[in-house]
């Protein structure tokens, strides 16, 4: 029996890893999280001394392999290398998240003399603490090291319970993984010591399961005062017409051609305008006859908001003037006809300079991938991308290795003119909106699953974080959703509403307790067509309340350095605790 151990602990660990994909979309079996850790720490913890450090290793690595692979298909459809390799680079977190476990962190050593019930529960907790608590650092690592990765954490399995998911305002998504694992440490150890009793005929009490599920208690009920507090003051309603094509891509290359684009643009956006029109029309039609004619609410946008790269000229930017293509102006102009909009939208902005009175294209320019805001009769309001896509957006060293640039326009598809700057400003845009001004939380792309770059332009007063983002690249795949349960976070660690307008999905209102609910019908505010799916054309109108006095949650003022220090705290007992045990 012995001789299958090795197998019976692999195929463990590849069990727990597949369990974890089904934590996040397309499943979304949430009830999992509170179990896919288990076979992994009894794996673990019941290796022998020989060669256990290695063991464990191999063993973290098998967890994290059959996860990544899982949860990242949808890399895919662009590149198969390039699954596979930041399969095995994040898979090396896991690792060493195991090797922490059996080095720092283990209950069961050979040897070791027996504890008095208080002093074994005391021991439980202590290590459910450290596990849990590096667990969280080394997420938080692979989000941040070498610009980061930090999708598909444990906590973003919470993205569709909402009560789990308020206590994000706290140490931020990540900080939640650490609930899960630390109840899933306690039930190991606890499970063990019953299995052990029941044999000798000795049952003992012991308080760590009891403290483990209190802490879960503890945060469902943070998250029932949350949800039955938030937004409940004083608050601007804002009415954003969201468009979506849904154009189709061969990884960067658009099979549109401008004109089609440009077209798409403006006939679903008049058509969508249309609708609206002749609804508000019933509707001031049937008010009149019940003599209440100065109640009605027209819902005439606001905002009309285009995803990212939407119209296909450029914008040029110099210090004191700008410029923008023909083609851009004549589609803003045809849709502008209808009403004093402010247009939102991602364009690609070059740098400029005079030449006598005309403003031309630099030699050797700088560009952004940037979201542009057009308020009536203003100059446009610009925020440069800071979080570039490595591989899509730059390349690192492809001046001293161009044969990069040459694997860049195979995986694209397009060819190869650059890369793009990072934009530098902290500063959201000033929108006015109901007789006052908002700010404008911008984020390009992925940008909105980037929590410690967006908690930067939290100001005091109302604010609502915008993101334009094209997730084409990856066709209908799971990217797209898993994409938008990573962001939706940013509403809850804020609180702040989110608005997103996407080319294929998911175009959403999310309000800032994370729910895409409308404010007074209390239906979902997600563009998906009659089967559920995202990729679709189509239309939203989003109703957003952005409350006048946000609170500033503790996430906003500490950010990321409260799962550091979590970590470090948890690192340094297990530490301490192996030097003195």
């Amino acid at each position: 029996m012995k001789f299958l151990l090795p197998l019976i602990r692999s195929l463990a660990a590849i069990a727990g890893g597949a369990g974890m994909v089904l934590l996040f979309p397309p499943y979304n079996a949430v009830g999992l999280v509170w179990l896919v850790f288990i076979p992994l720490l009894i794996s673990l913890w019941s290796l022998g001394e020989k060669r256990r450090r290695r063991k464990a290793f191999g063993l973290g690595f098998l967890f994290g392999l059959a996860f990544f692979l899982g949860s990242l298909s949808w890399l895919r459809t662009v590149t198969d290398a390039g699954w596979v390799a930041l399969s095995i680079y994040l898979s090396l977190f896991p690792a060493l998240w195991a090797l922490f476990a059996v080095s720092f962190a283990h209950p069961w050593k050979d040897g070791a003399a027996p504890l008095t019930p208080w002093r074994e529960s005391l021991r439980s907790l202590r290590i459910a603490f450290c596990v849990a608590a590096v667990w969280c650092g080394l997420e938080w690592l692979r989000g941040w090291l070498f610009t980061g990765f930090g999708w598909n954490g444990v906590g973003v399995a919470f993205h569709q319970t909402p009560v789990i998911a308020q206590a994000a305002d706290l140490l931020g998504v990540t900080g939640l993984s650490f609930l899960p694992l630390f109840l899933q440490a306690v039930i190991v150890q606890a499970g063990r010591r019953m299995h052990q009793a029941t044999r000798c005929g000795r049952l003992r009490v012991h308080f760590d399961f009891a403290c483990a599920a209190g802490l879960v208690a503890l945060v469902f009920g943070y998250g029932a005062l949350r949800l039955m507090t938030g937004g409940k003051g004083e608050s601007i309603r804002l009415k954003a017409l969201l468009v979506q094509l849904n154009i189709p891509q061969e990884a960067a290359r658009v099979l549109w051609t401008d004109e089609e684009t440009h077209l798409g643009y403006e006939e679903e956006t008049l058509a969508a305008l249309d609708v609206i029109e002749e609804a508000d029309t019933a509707r001031l039609q049937r008010a009149i006859g019940a003599g209440d004619e100065g109640g009605i609410d027209l819902k005439t946008p606001d905002w009309i908001v285009w995803p990212e790269s939407s119209l296909r000229g450029r914008i040029l930017q110099s210090d004191d003037t700008w410029a923008m293509a023909t083609e851009n102006w004549h589609t803003i102009r045809r849709v502008g006809e209808r009403g004093d909009f402010t247009f939102i939208m991602g364009l690609i902005e070059l740098e400029g300079e005079r030449l006598g009175d005309q403003l031309v294209m630099k030699e050797d320019s700088r560009q952004w991938n940037s979201l542009v805001a057009f308020p009536p009769g203003d100059d446009p309001l610009t925020f440069r991308k800071h979080h570039l896509v490595i591989f899509g957006e730059y390349i690192p060293l492809v001046e001293k290795l161009p044969f990069l640039a040459r694997i860049y326009e195979w995986q694209a598809g397009t060819p190869y003119t650059g890369a793009f700057d990072a934009g530098e400003s902290l500063d959201p845009l000033p929108l006015a909106l109901g007789g006052g001004e908002i700010g404008v939380i911008p984020t390009v792309c992925f940008e909105d699953s980037v929590p410690r770059l967006v908690r930067k332009f939290v100001r005091g007063g109302p604010q609502i974080i915008v993101n334009v983002t094209n997730d084409g690249w990856f066709k209908e795949s799971i990217g797209a959703e898993q994409h938008f349960a990573n962001a939706r976070f940013r509403a809850i660690e804020l609180r702040r509403p989110l608005l997103r307008c996407a080319n294929t999905g998911v175009s959403a209102a999310v309000n800032s307790l994370g729910a895409t609910a409308h404010p007074e019908t209390g239906k979902p505010q997600e563009l998906r067509d009659e089967n559920g799916s995202t990729f679709t054309r189509g239309h939203l109108l989003a109703e957003v309340d952005i409350p006048q006095h946000p609170p500033l949650t503790l996430y906003a003022v500490i950010g990321d350095w409260g799962v550091i220090l979590l970590s470090l705290a948890g690192g340094t007992v297990g530490f301490i605790k192996r030097r003195t045990e």
